[in-house]
């Protein structure tokens, strides 16, 4: 059986990377860490994995913004491998910080485009927020990451700008009418929540994001902290073993099996 090949970009400042490794171990990948000052010595090494993921953290304690000097890196350093591997139809996440960096440089949500038309801004309250949310489900989304969830999940928020603001009114139709919009905050019953269910003011309770293809995908909510049920404050799980989180990993390593 294929062995799954997972490569997790790392820089200062980043601090889910051994997390979001152990969450693809679980799931059977292999799994390689790498400084992003690495892979621009050699950009082809990226062809060499079936999966990319930009993890959490403070990318260069998000000068500037949150995620916008990793951004700008990656695209003017790794730009034409890293849309290469995405339009290849290769699996690529990130979350918080990742999530940040792919909608920061433009491989969300059009990798075609390639150019910033959303951000992720600071928090309606304009501070940390740091909790468990609930999150409803596209069940229509093409996004690989996202099959098999049920249509309510919770998972753990930890961010200061995590507020998704879309160019104008046109992209979130946009968004809406391809249901690229994978997660939205909810309350424990799929109602429309407001704050502090929505940690952070996000338009259209936008918490995940994914390309039109459903390879590339973004969220604000840390996955990687729910893959086993006792790491949930109440140990709830979707088998009495592990979190949601477990199934967005596994969905992708799948994916490519």
């Amino acid at each position: 059986m294929k062995k799954v090949k997972v490569l997790i970009l790392r820089t200062a400042g980043t601090n889910c990377d051994y997390e979001t490794q152990a969450a693809f171990e679980l799931c059977g990948a292999v799994v390689e860490r790498m400084h992003i000052n690495s892979l621009i010595e050699k950009k082809d090494r990226i062809f060499e994995y079936d999966i990319l993921a930009f993890p959490g953290g403070f990318s260069y304690g998000d000068d500037i913004a949150s995620g916008k000097i990793l951004a700008n890196e990656v695209k003017n350093k790794l730009g034409n491998a890293v849309k290469k591997f995405a339009l290849s139809g290769n699996p690529i996440i990130g979350v918080c910080n990742g999530f940040q960096t792919l909608v920061k440089m433009g491989l969300l949500p059009d990798p075609k485009l390639f150019e910033q038309i959303s951000t992720l801004s600071f928090n309606d309250s304009d501070k940390f927020e740091c909790r468990w949310v609930y999150l409803k489900t596209e069940s229509k989304s093409n996004c690989i990451w996202t099959k098999n969830l049920p249509d309510i999940i919770n998972l753990p928020v930890a961010h200061g700008e995590g507020k998704f603001i879309p160019i104008d009114n046109k992209l979130l139709e946009s968004l809406n009418k391809n249901s690229q919009n994978v997660f939205k905050y909810c309350t424990k019953n799929g109602e429309k929540p407001g704050y502090p269910l929505v940690p952070n003011g996000s338009v259209d309770h936008i918490a995940g994001i994914c390309n039109v293809k459903g390879n590339i995908f973004g969220l604000m909510p840390h996955p990687e902290r729910y893959v086993f049920a006792l790491q949930h404050p109440l140990k709830e799980g979707f088998d009495g073993k592990y979190g949601w989180g477990k199934i967005i990993f596994q969905n992708a390593v799948n994916f490519v099996k």
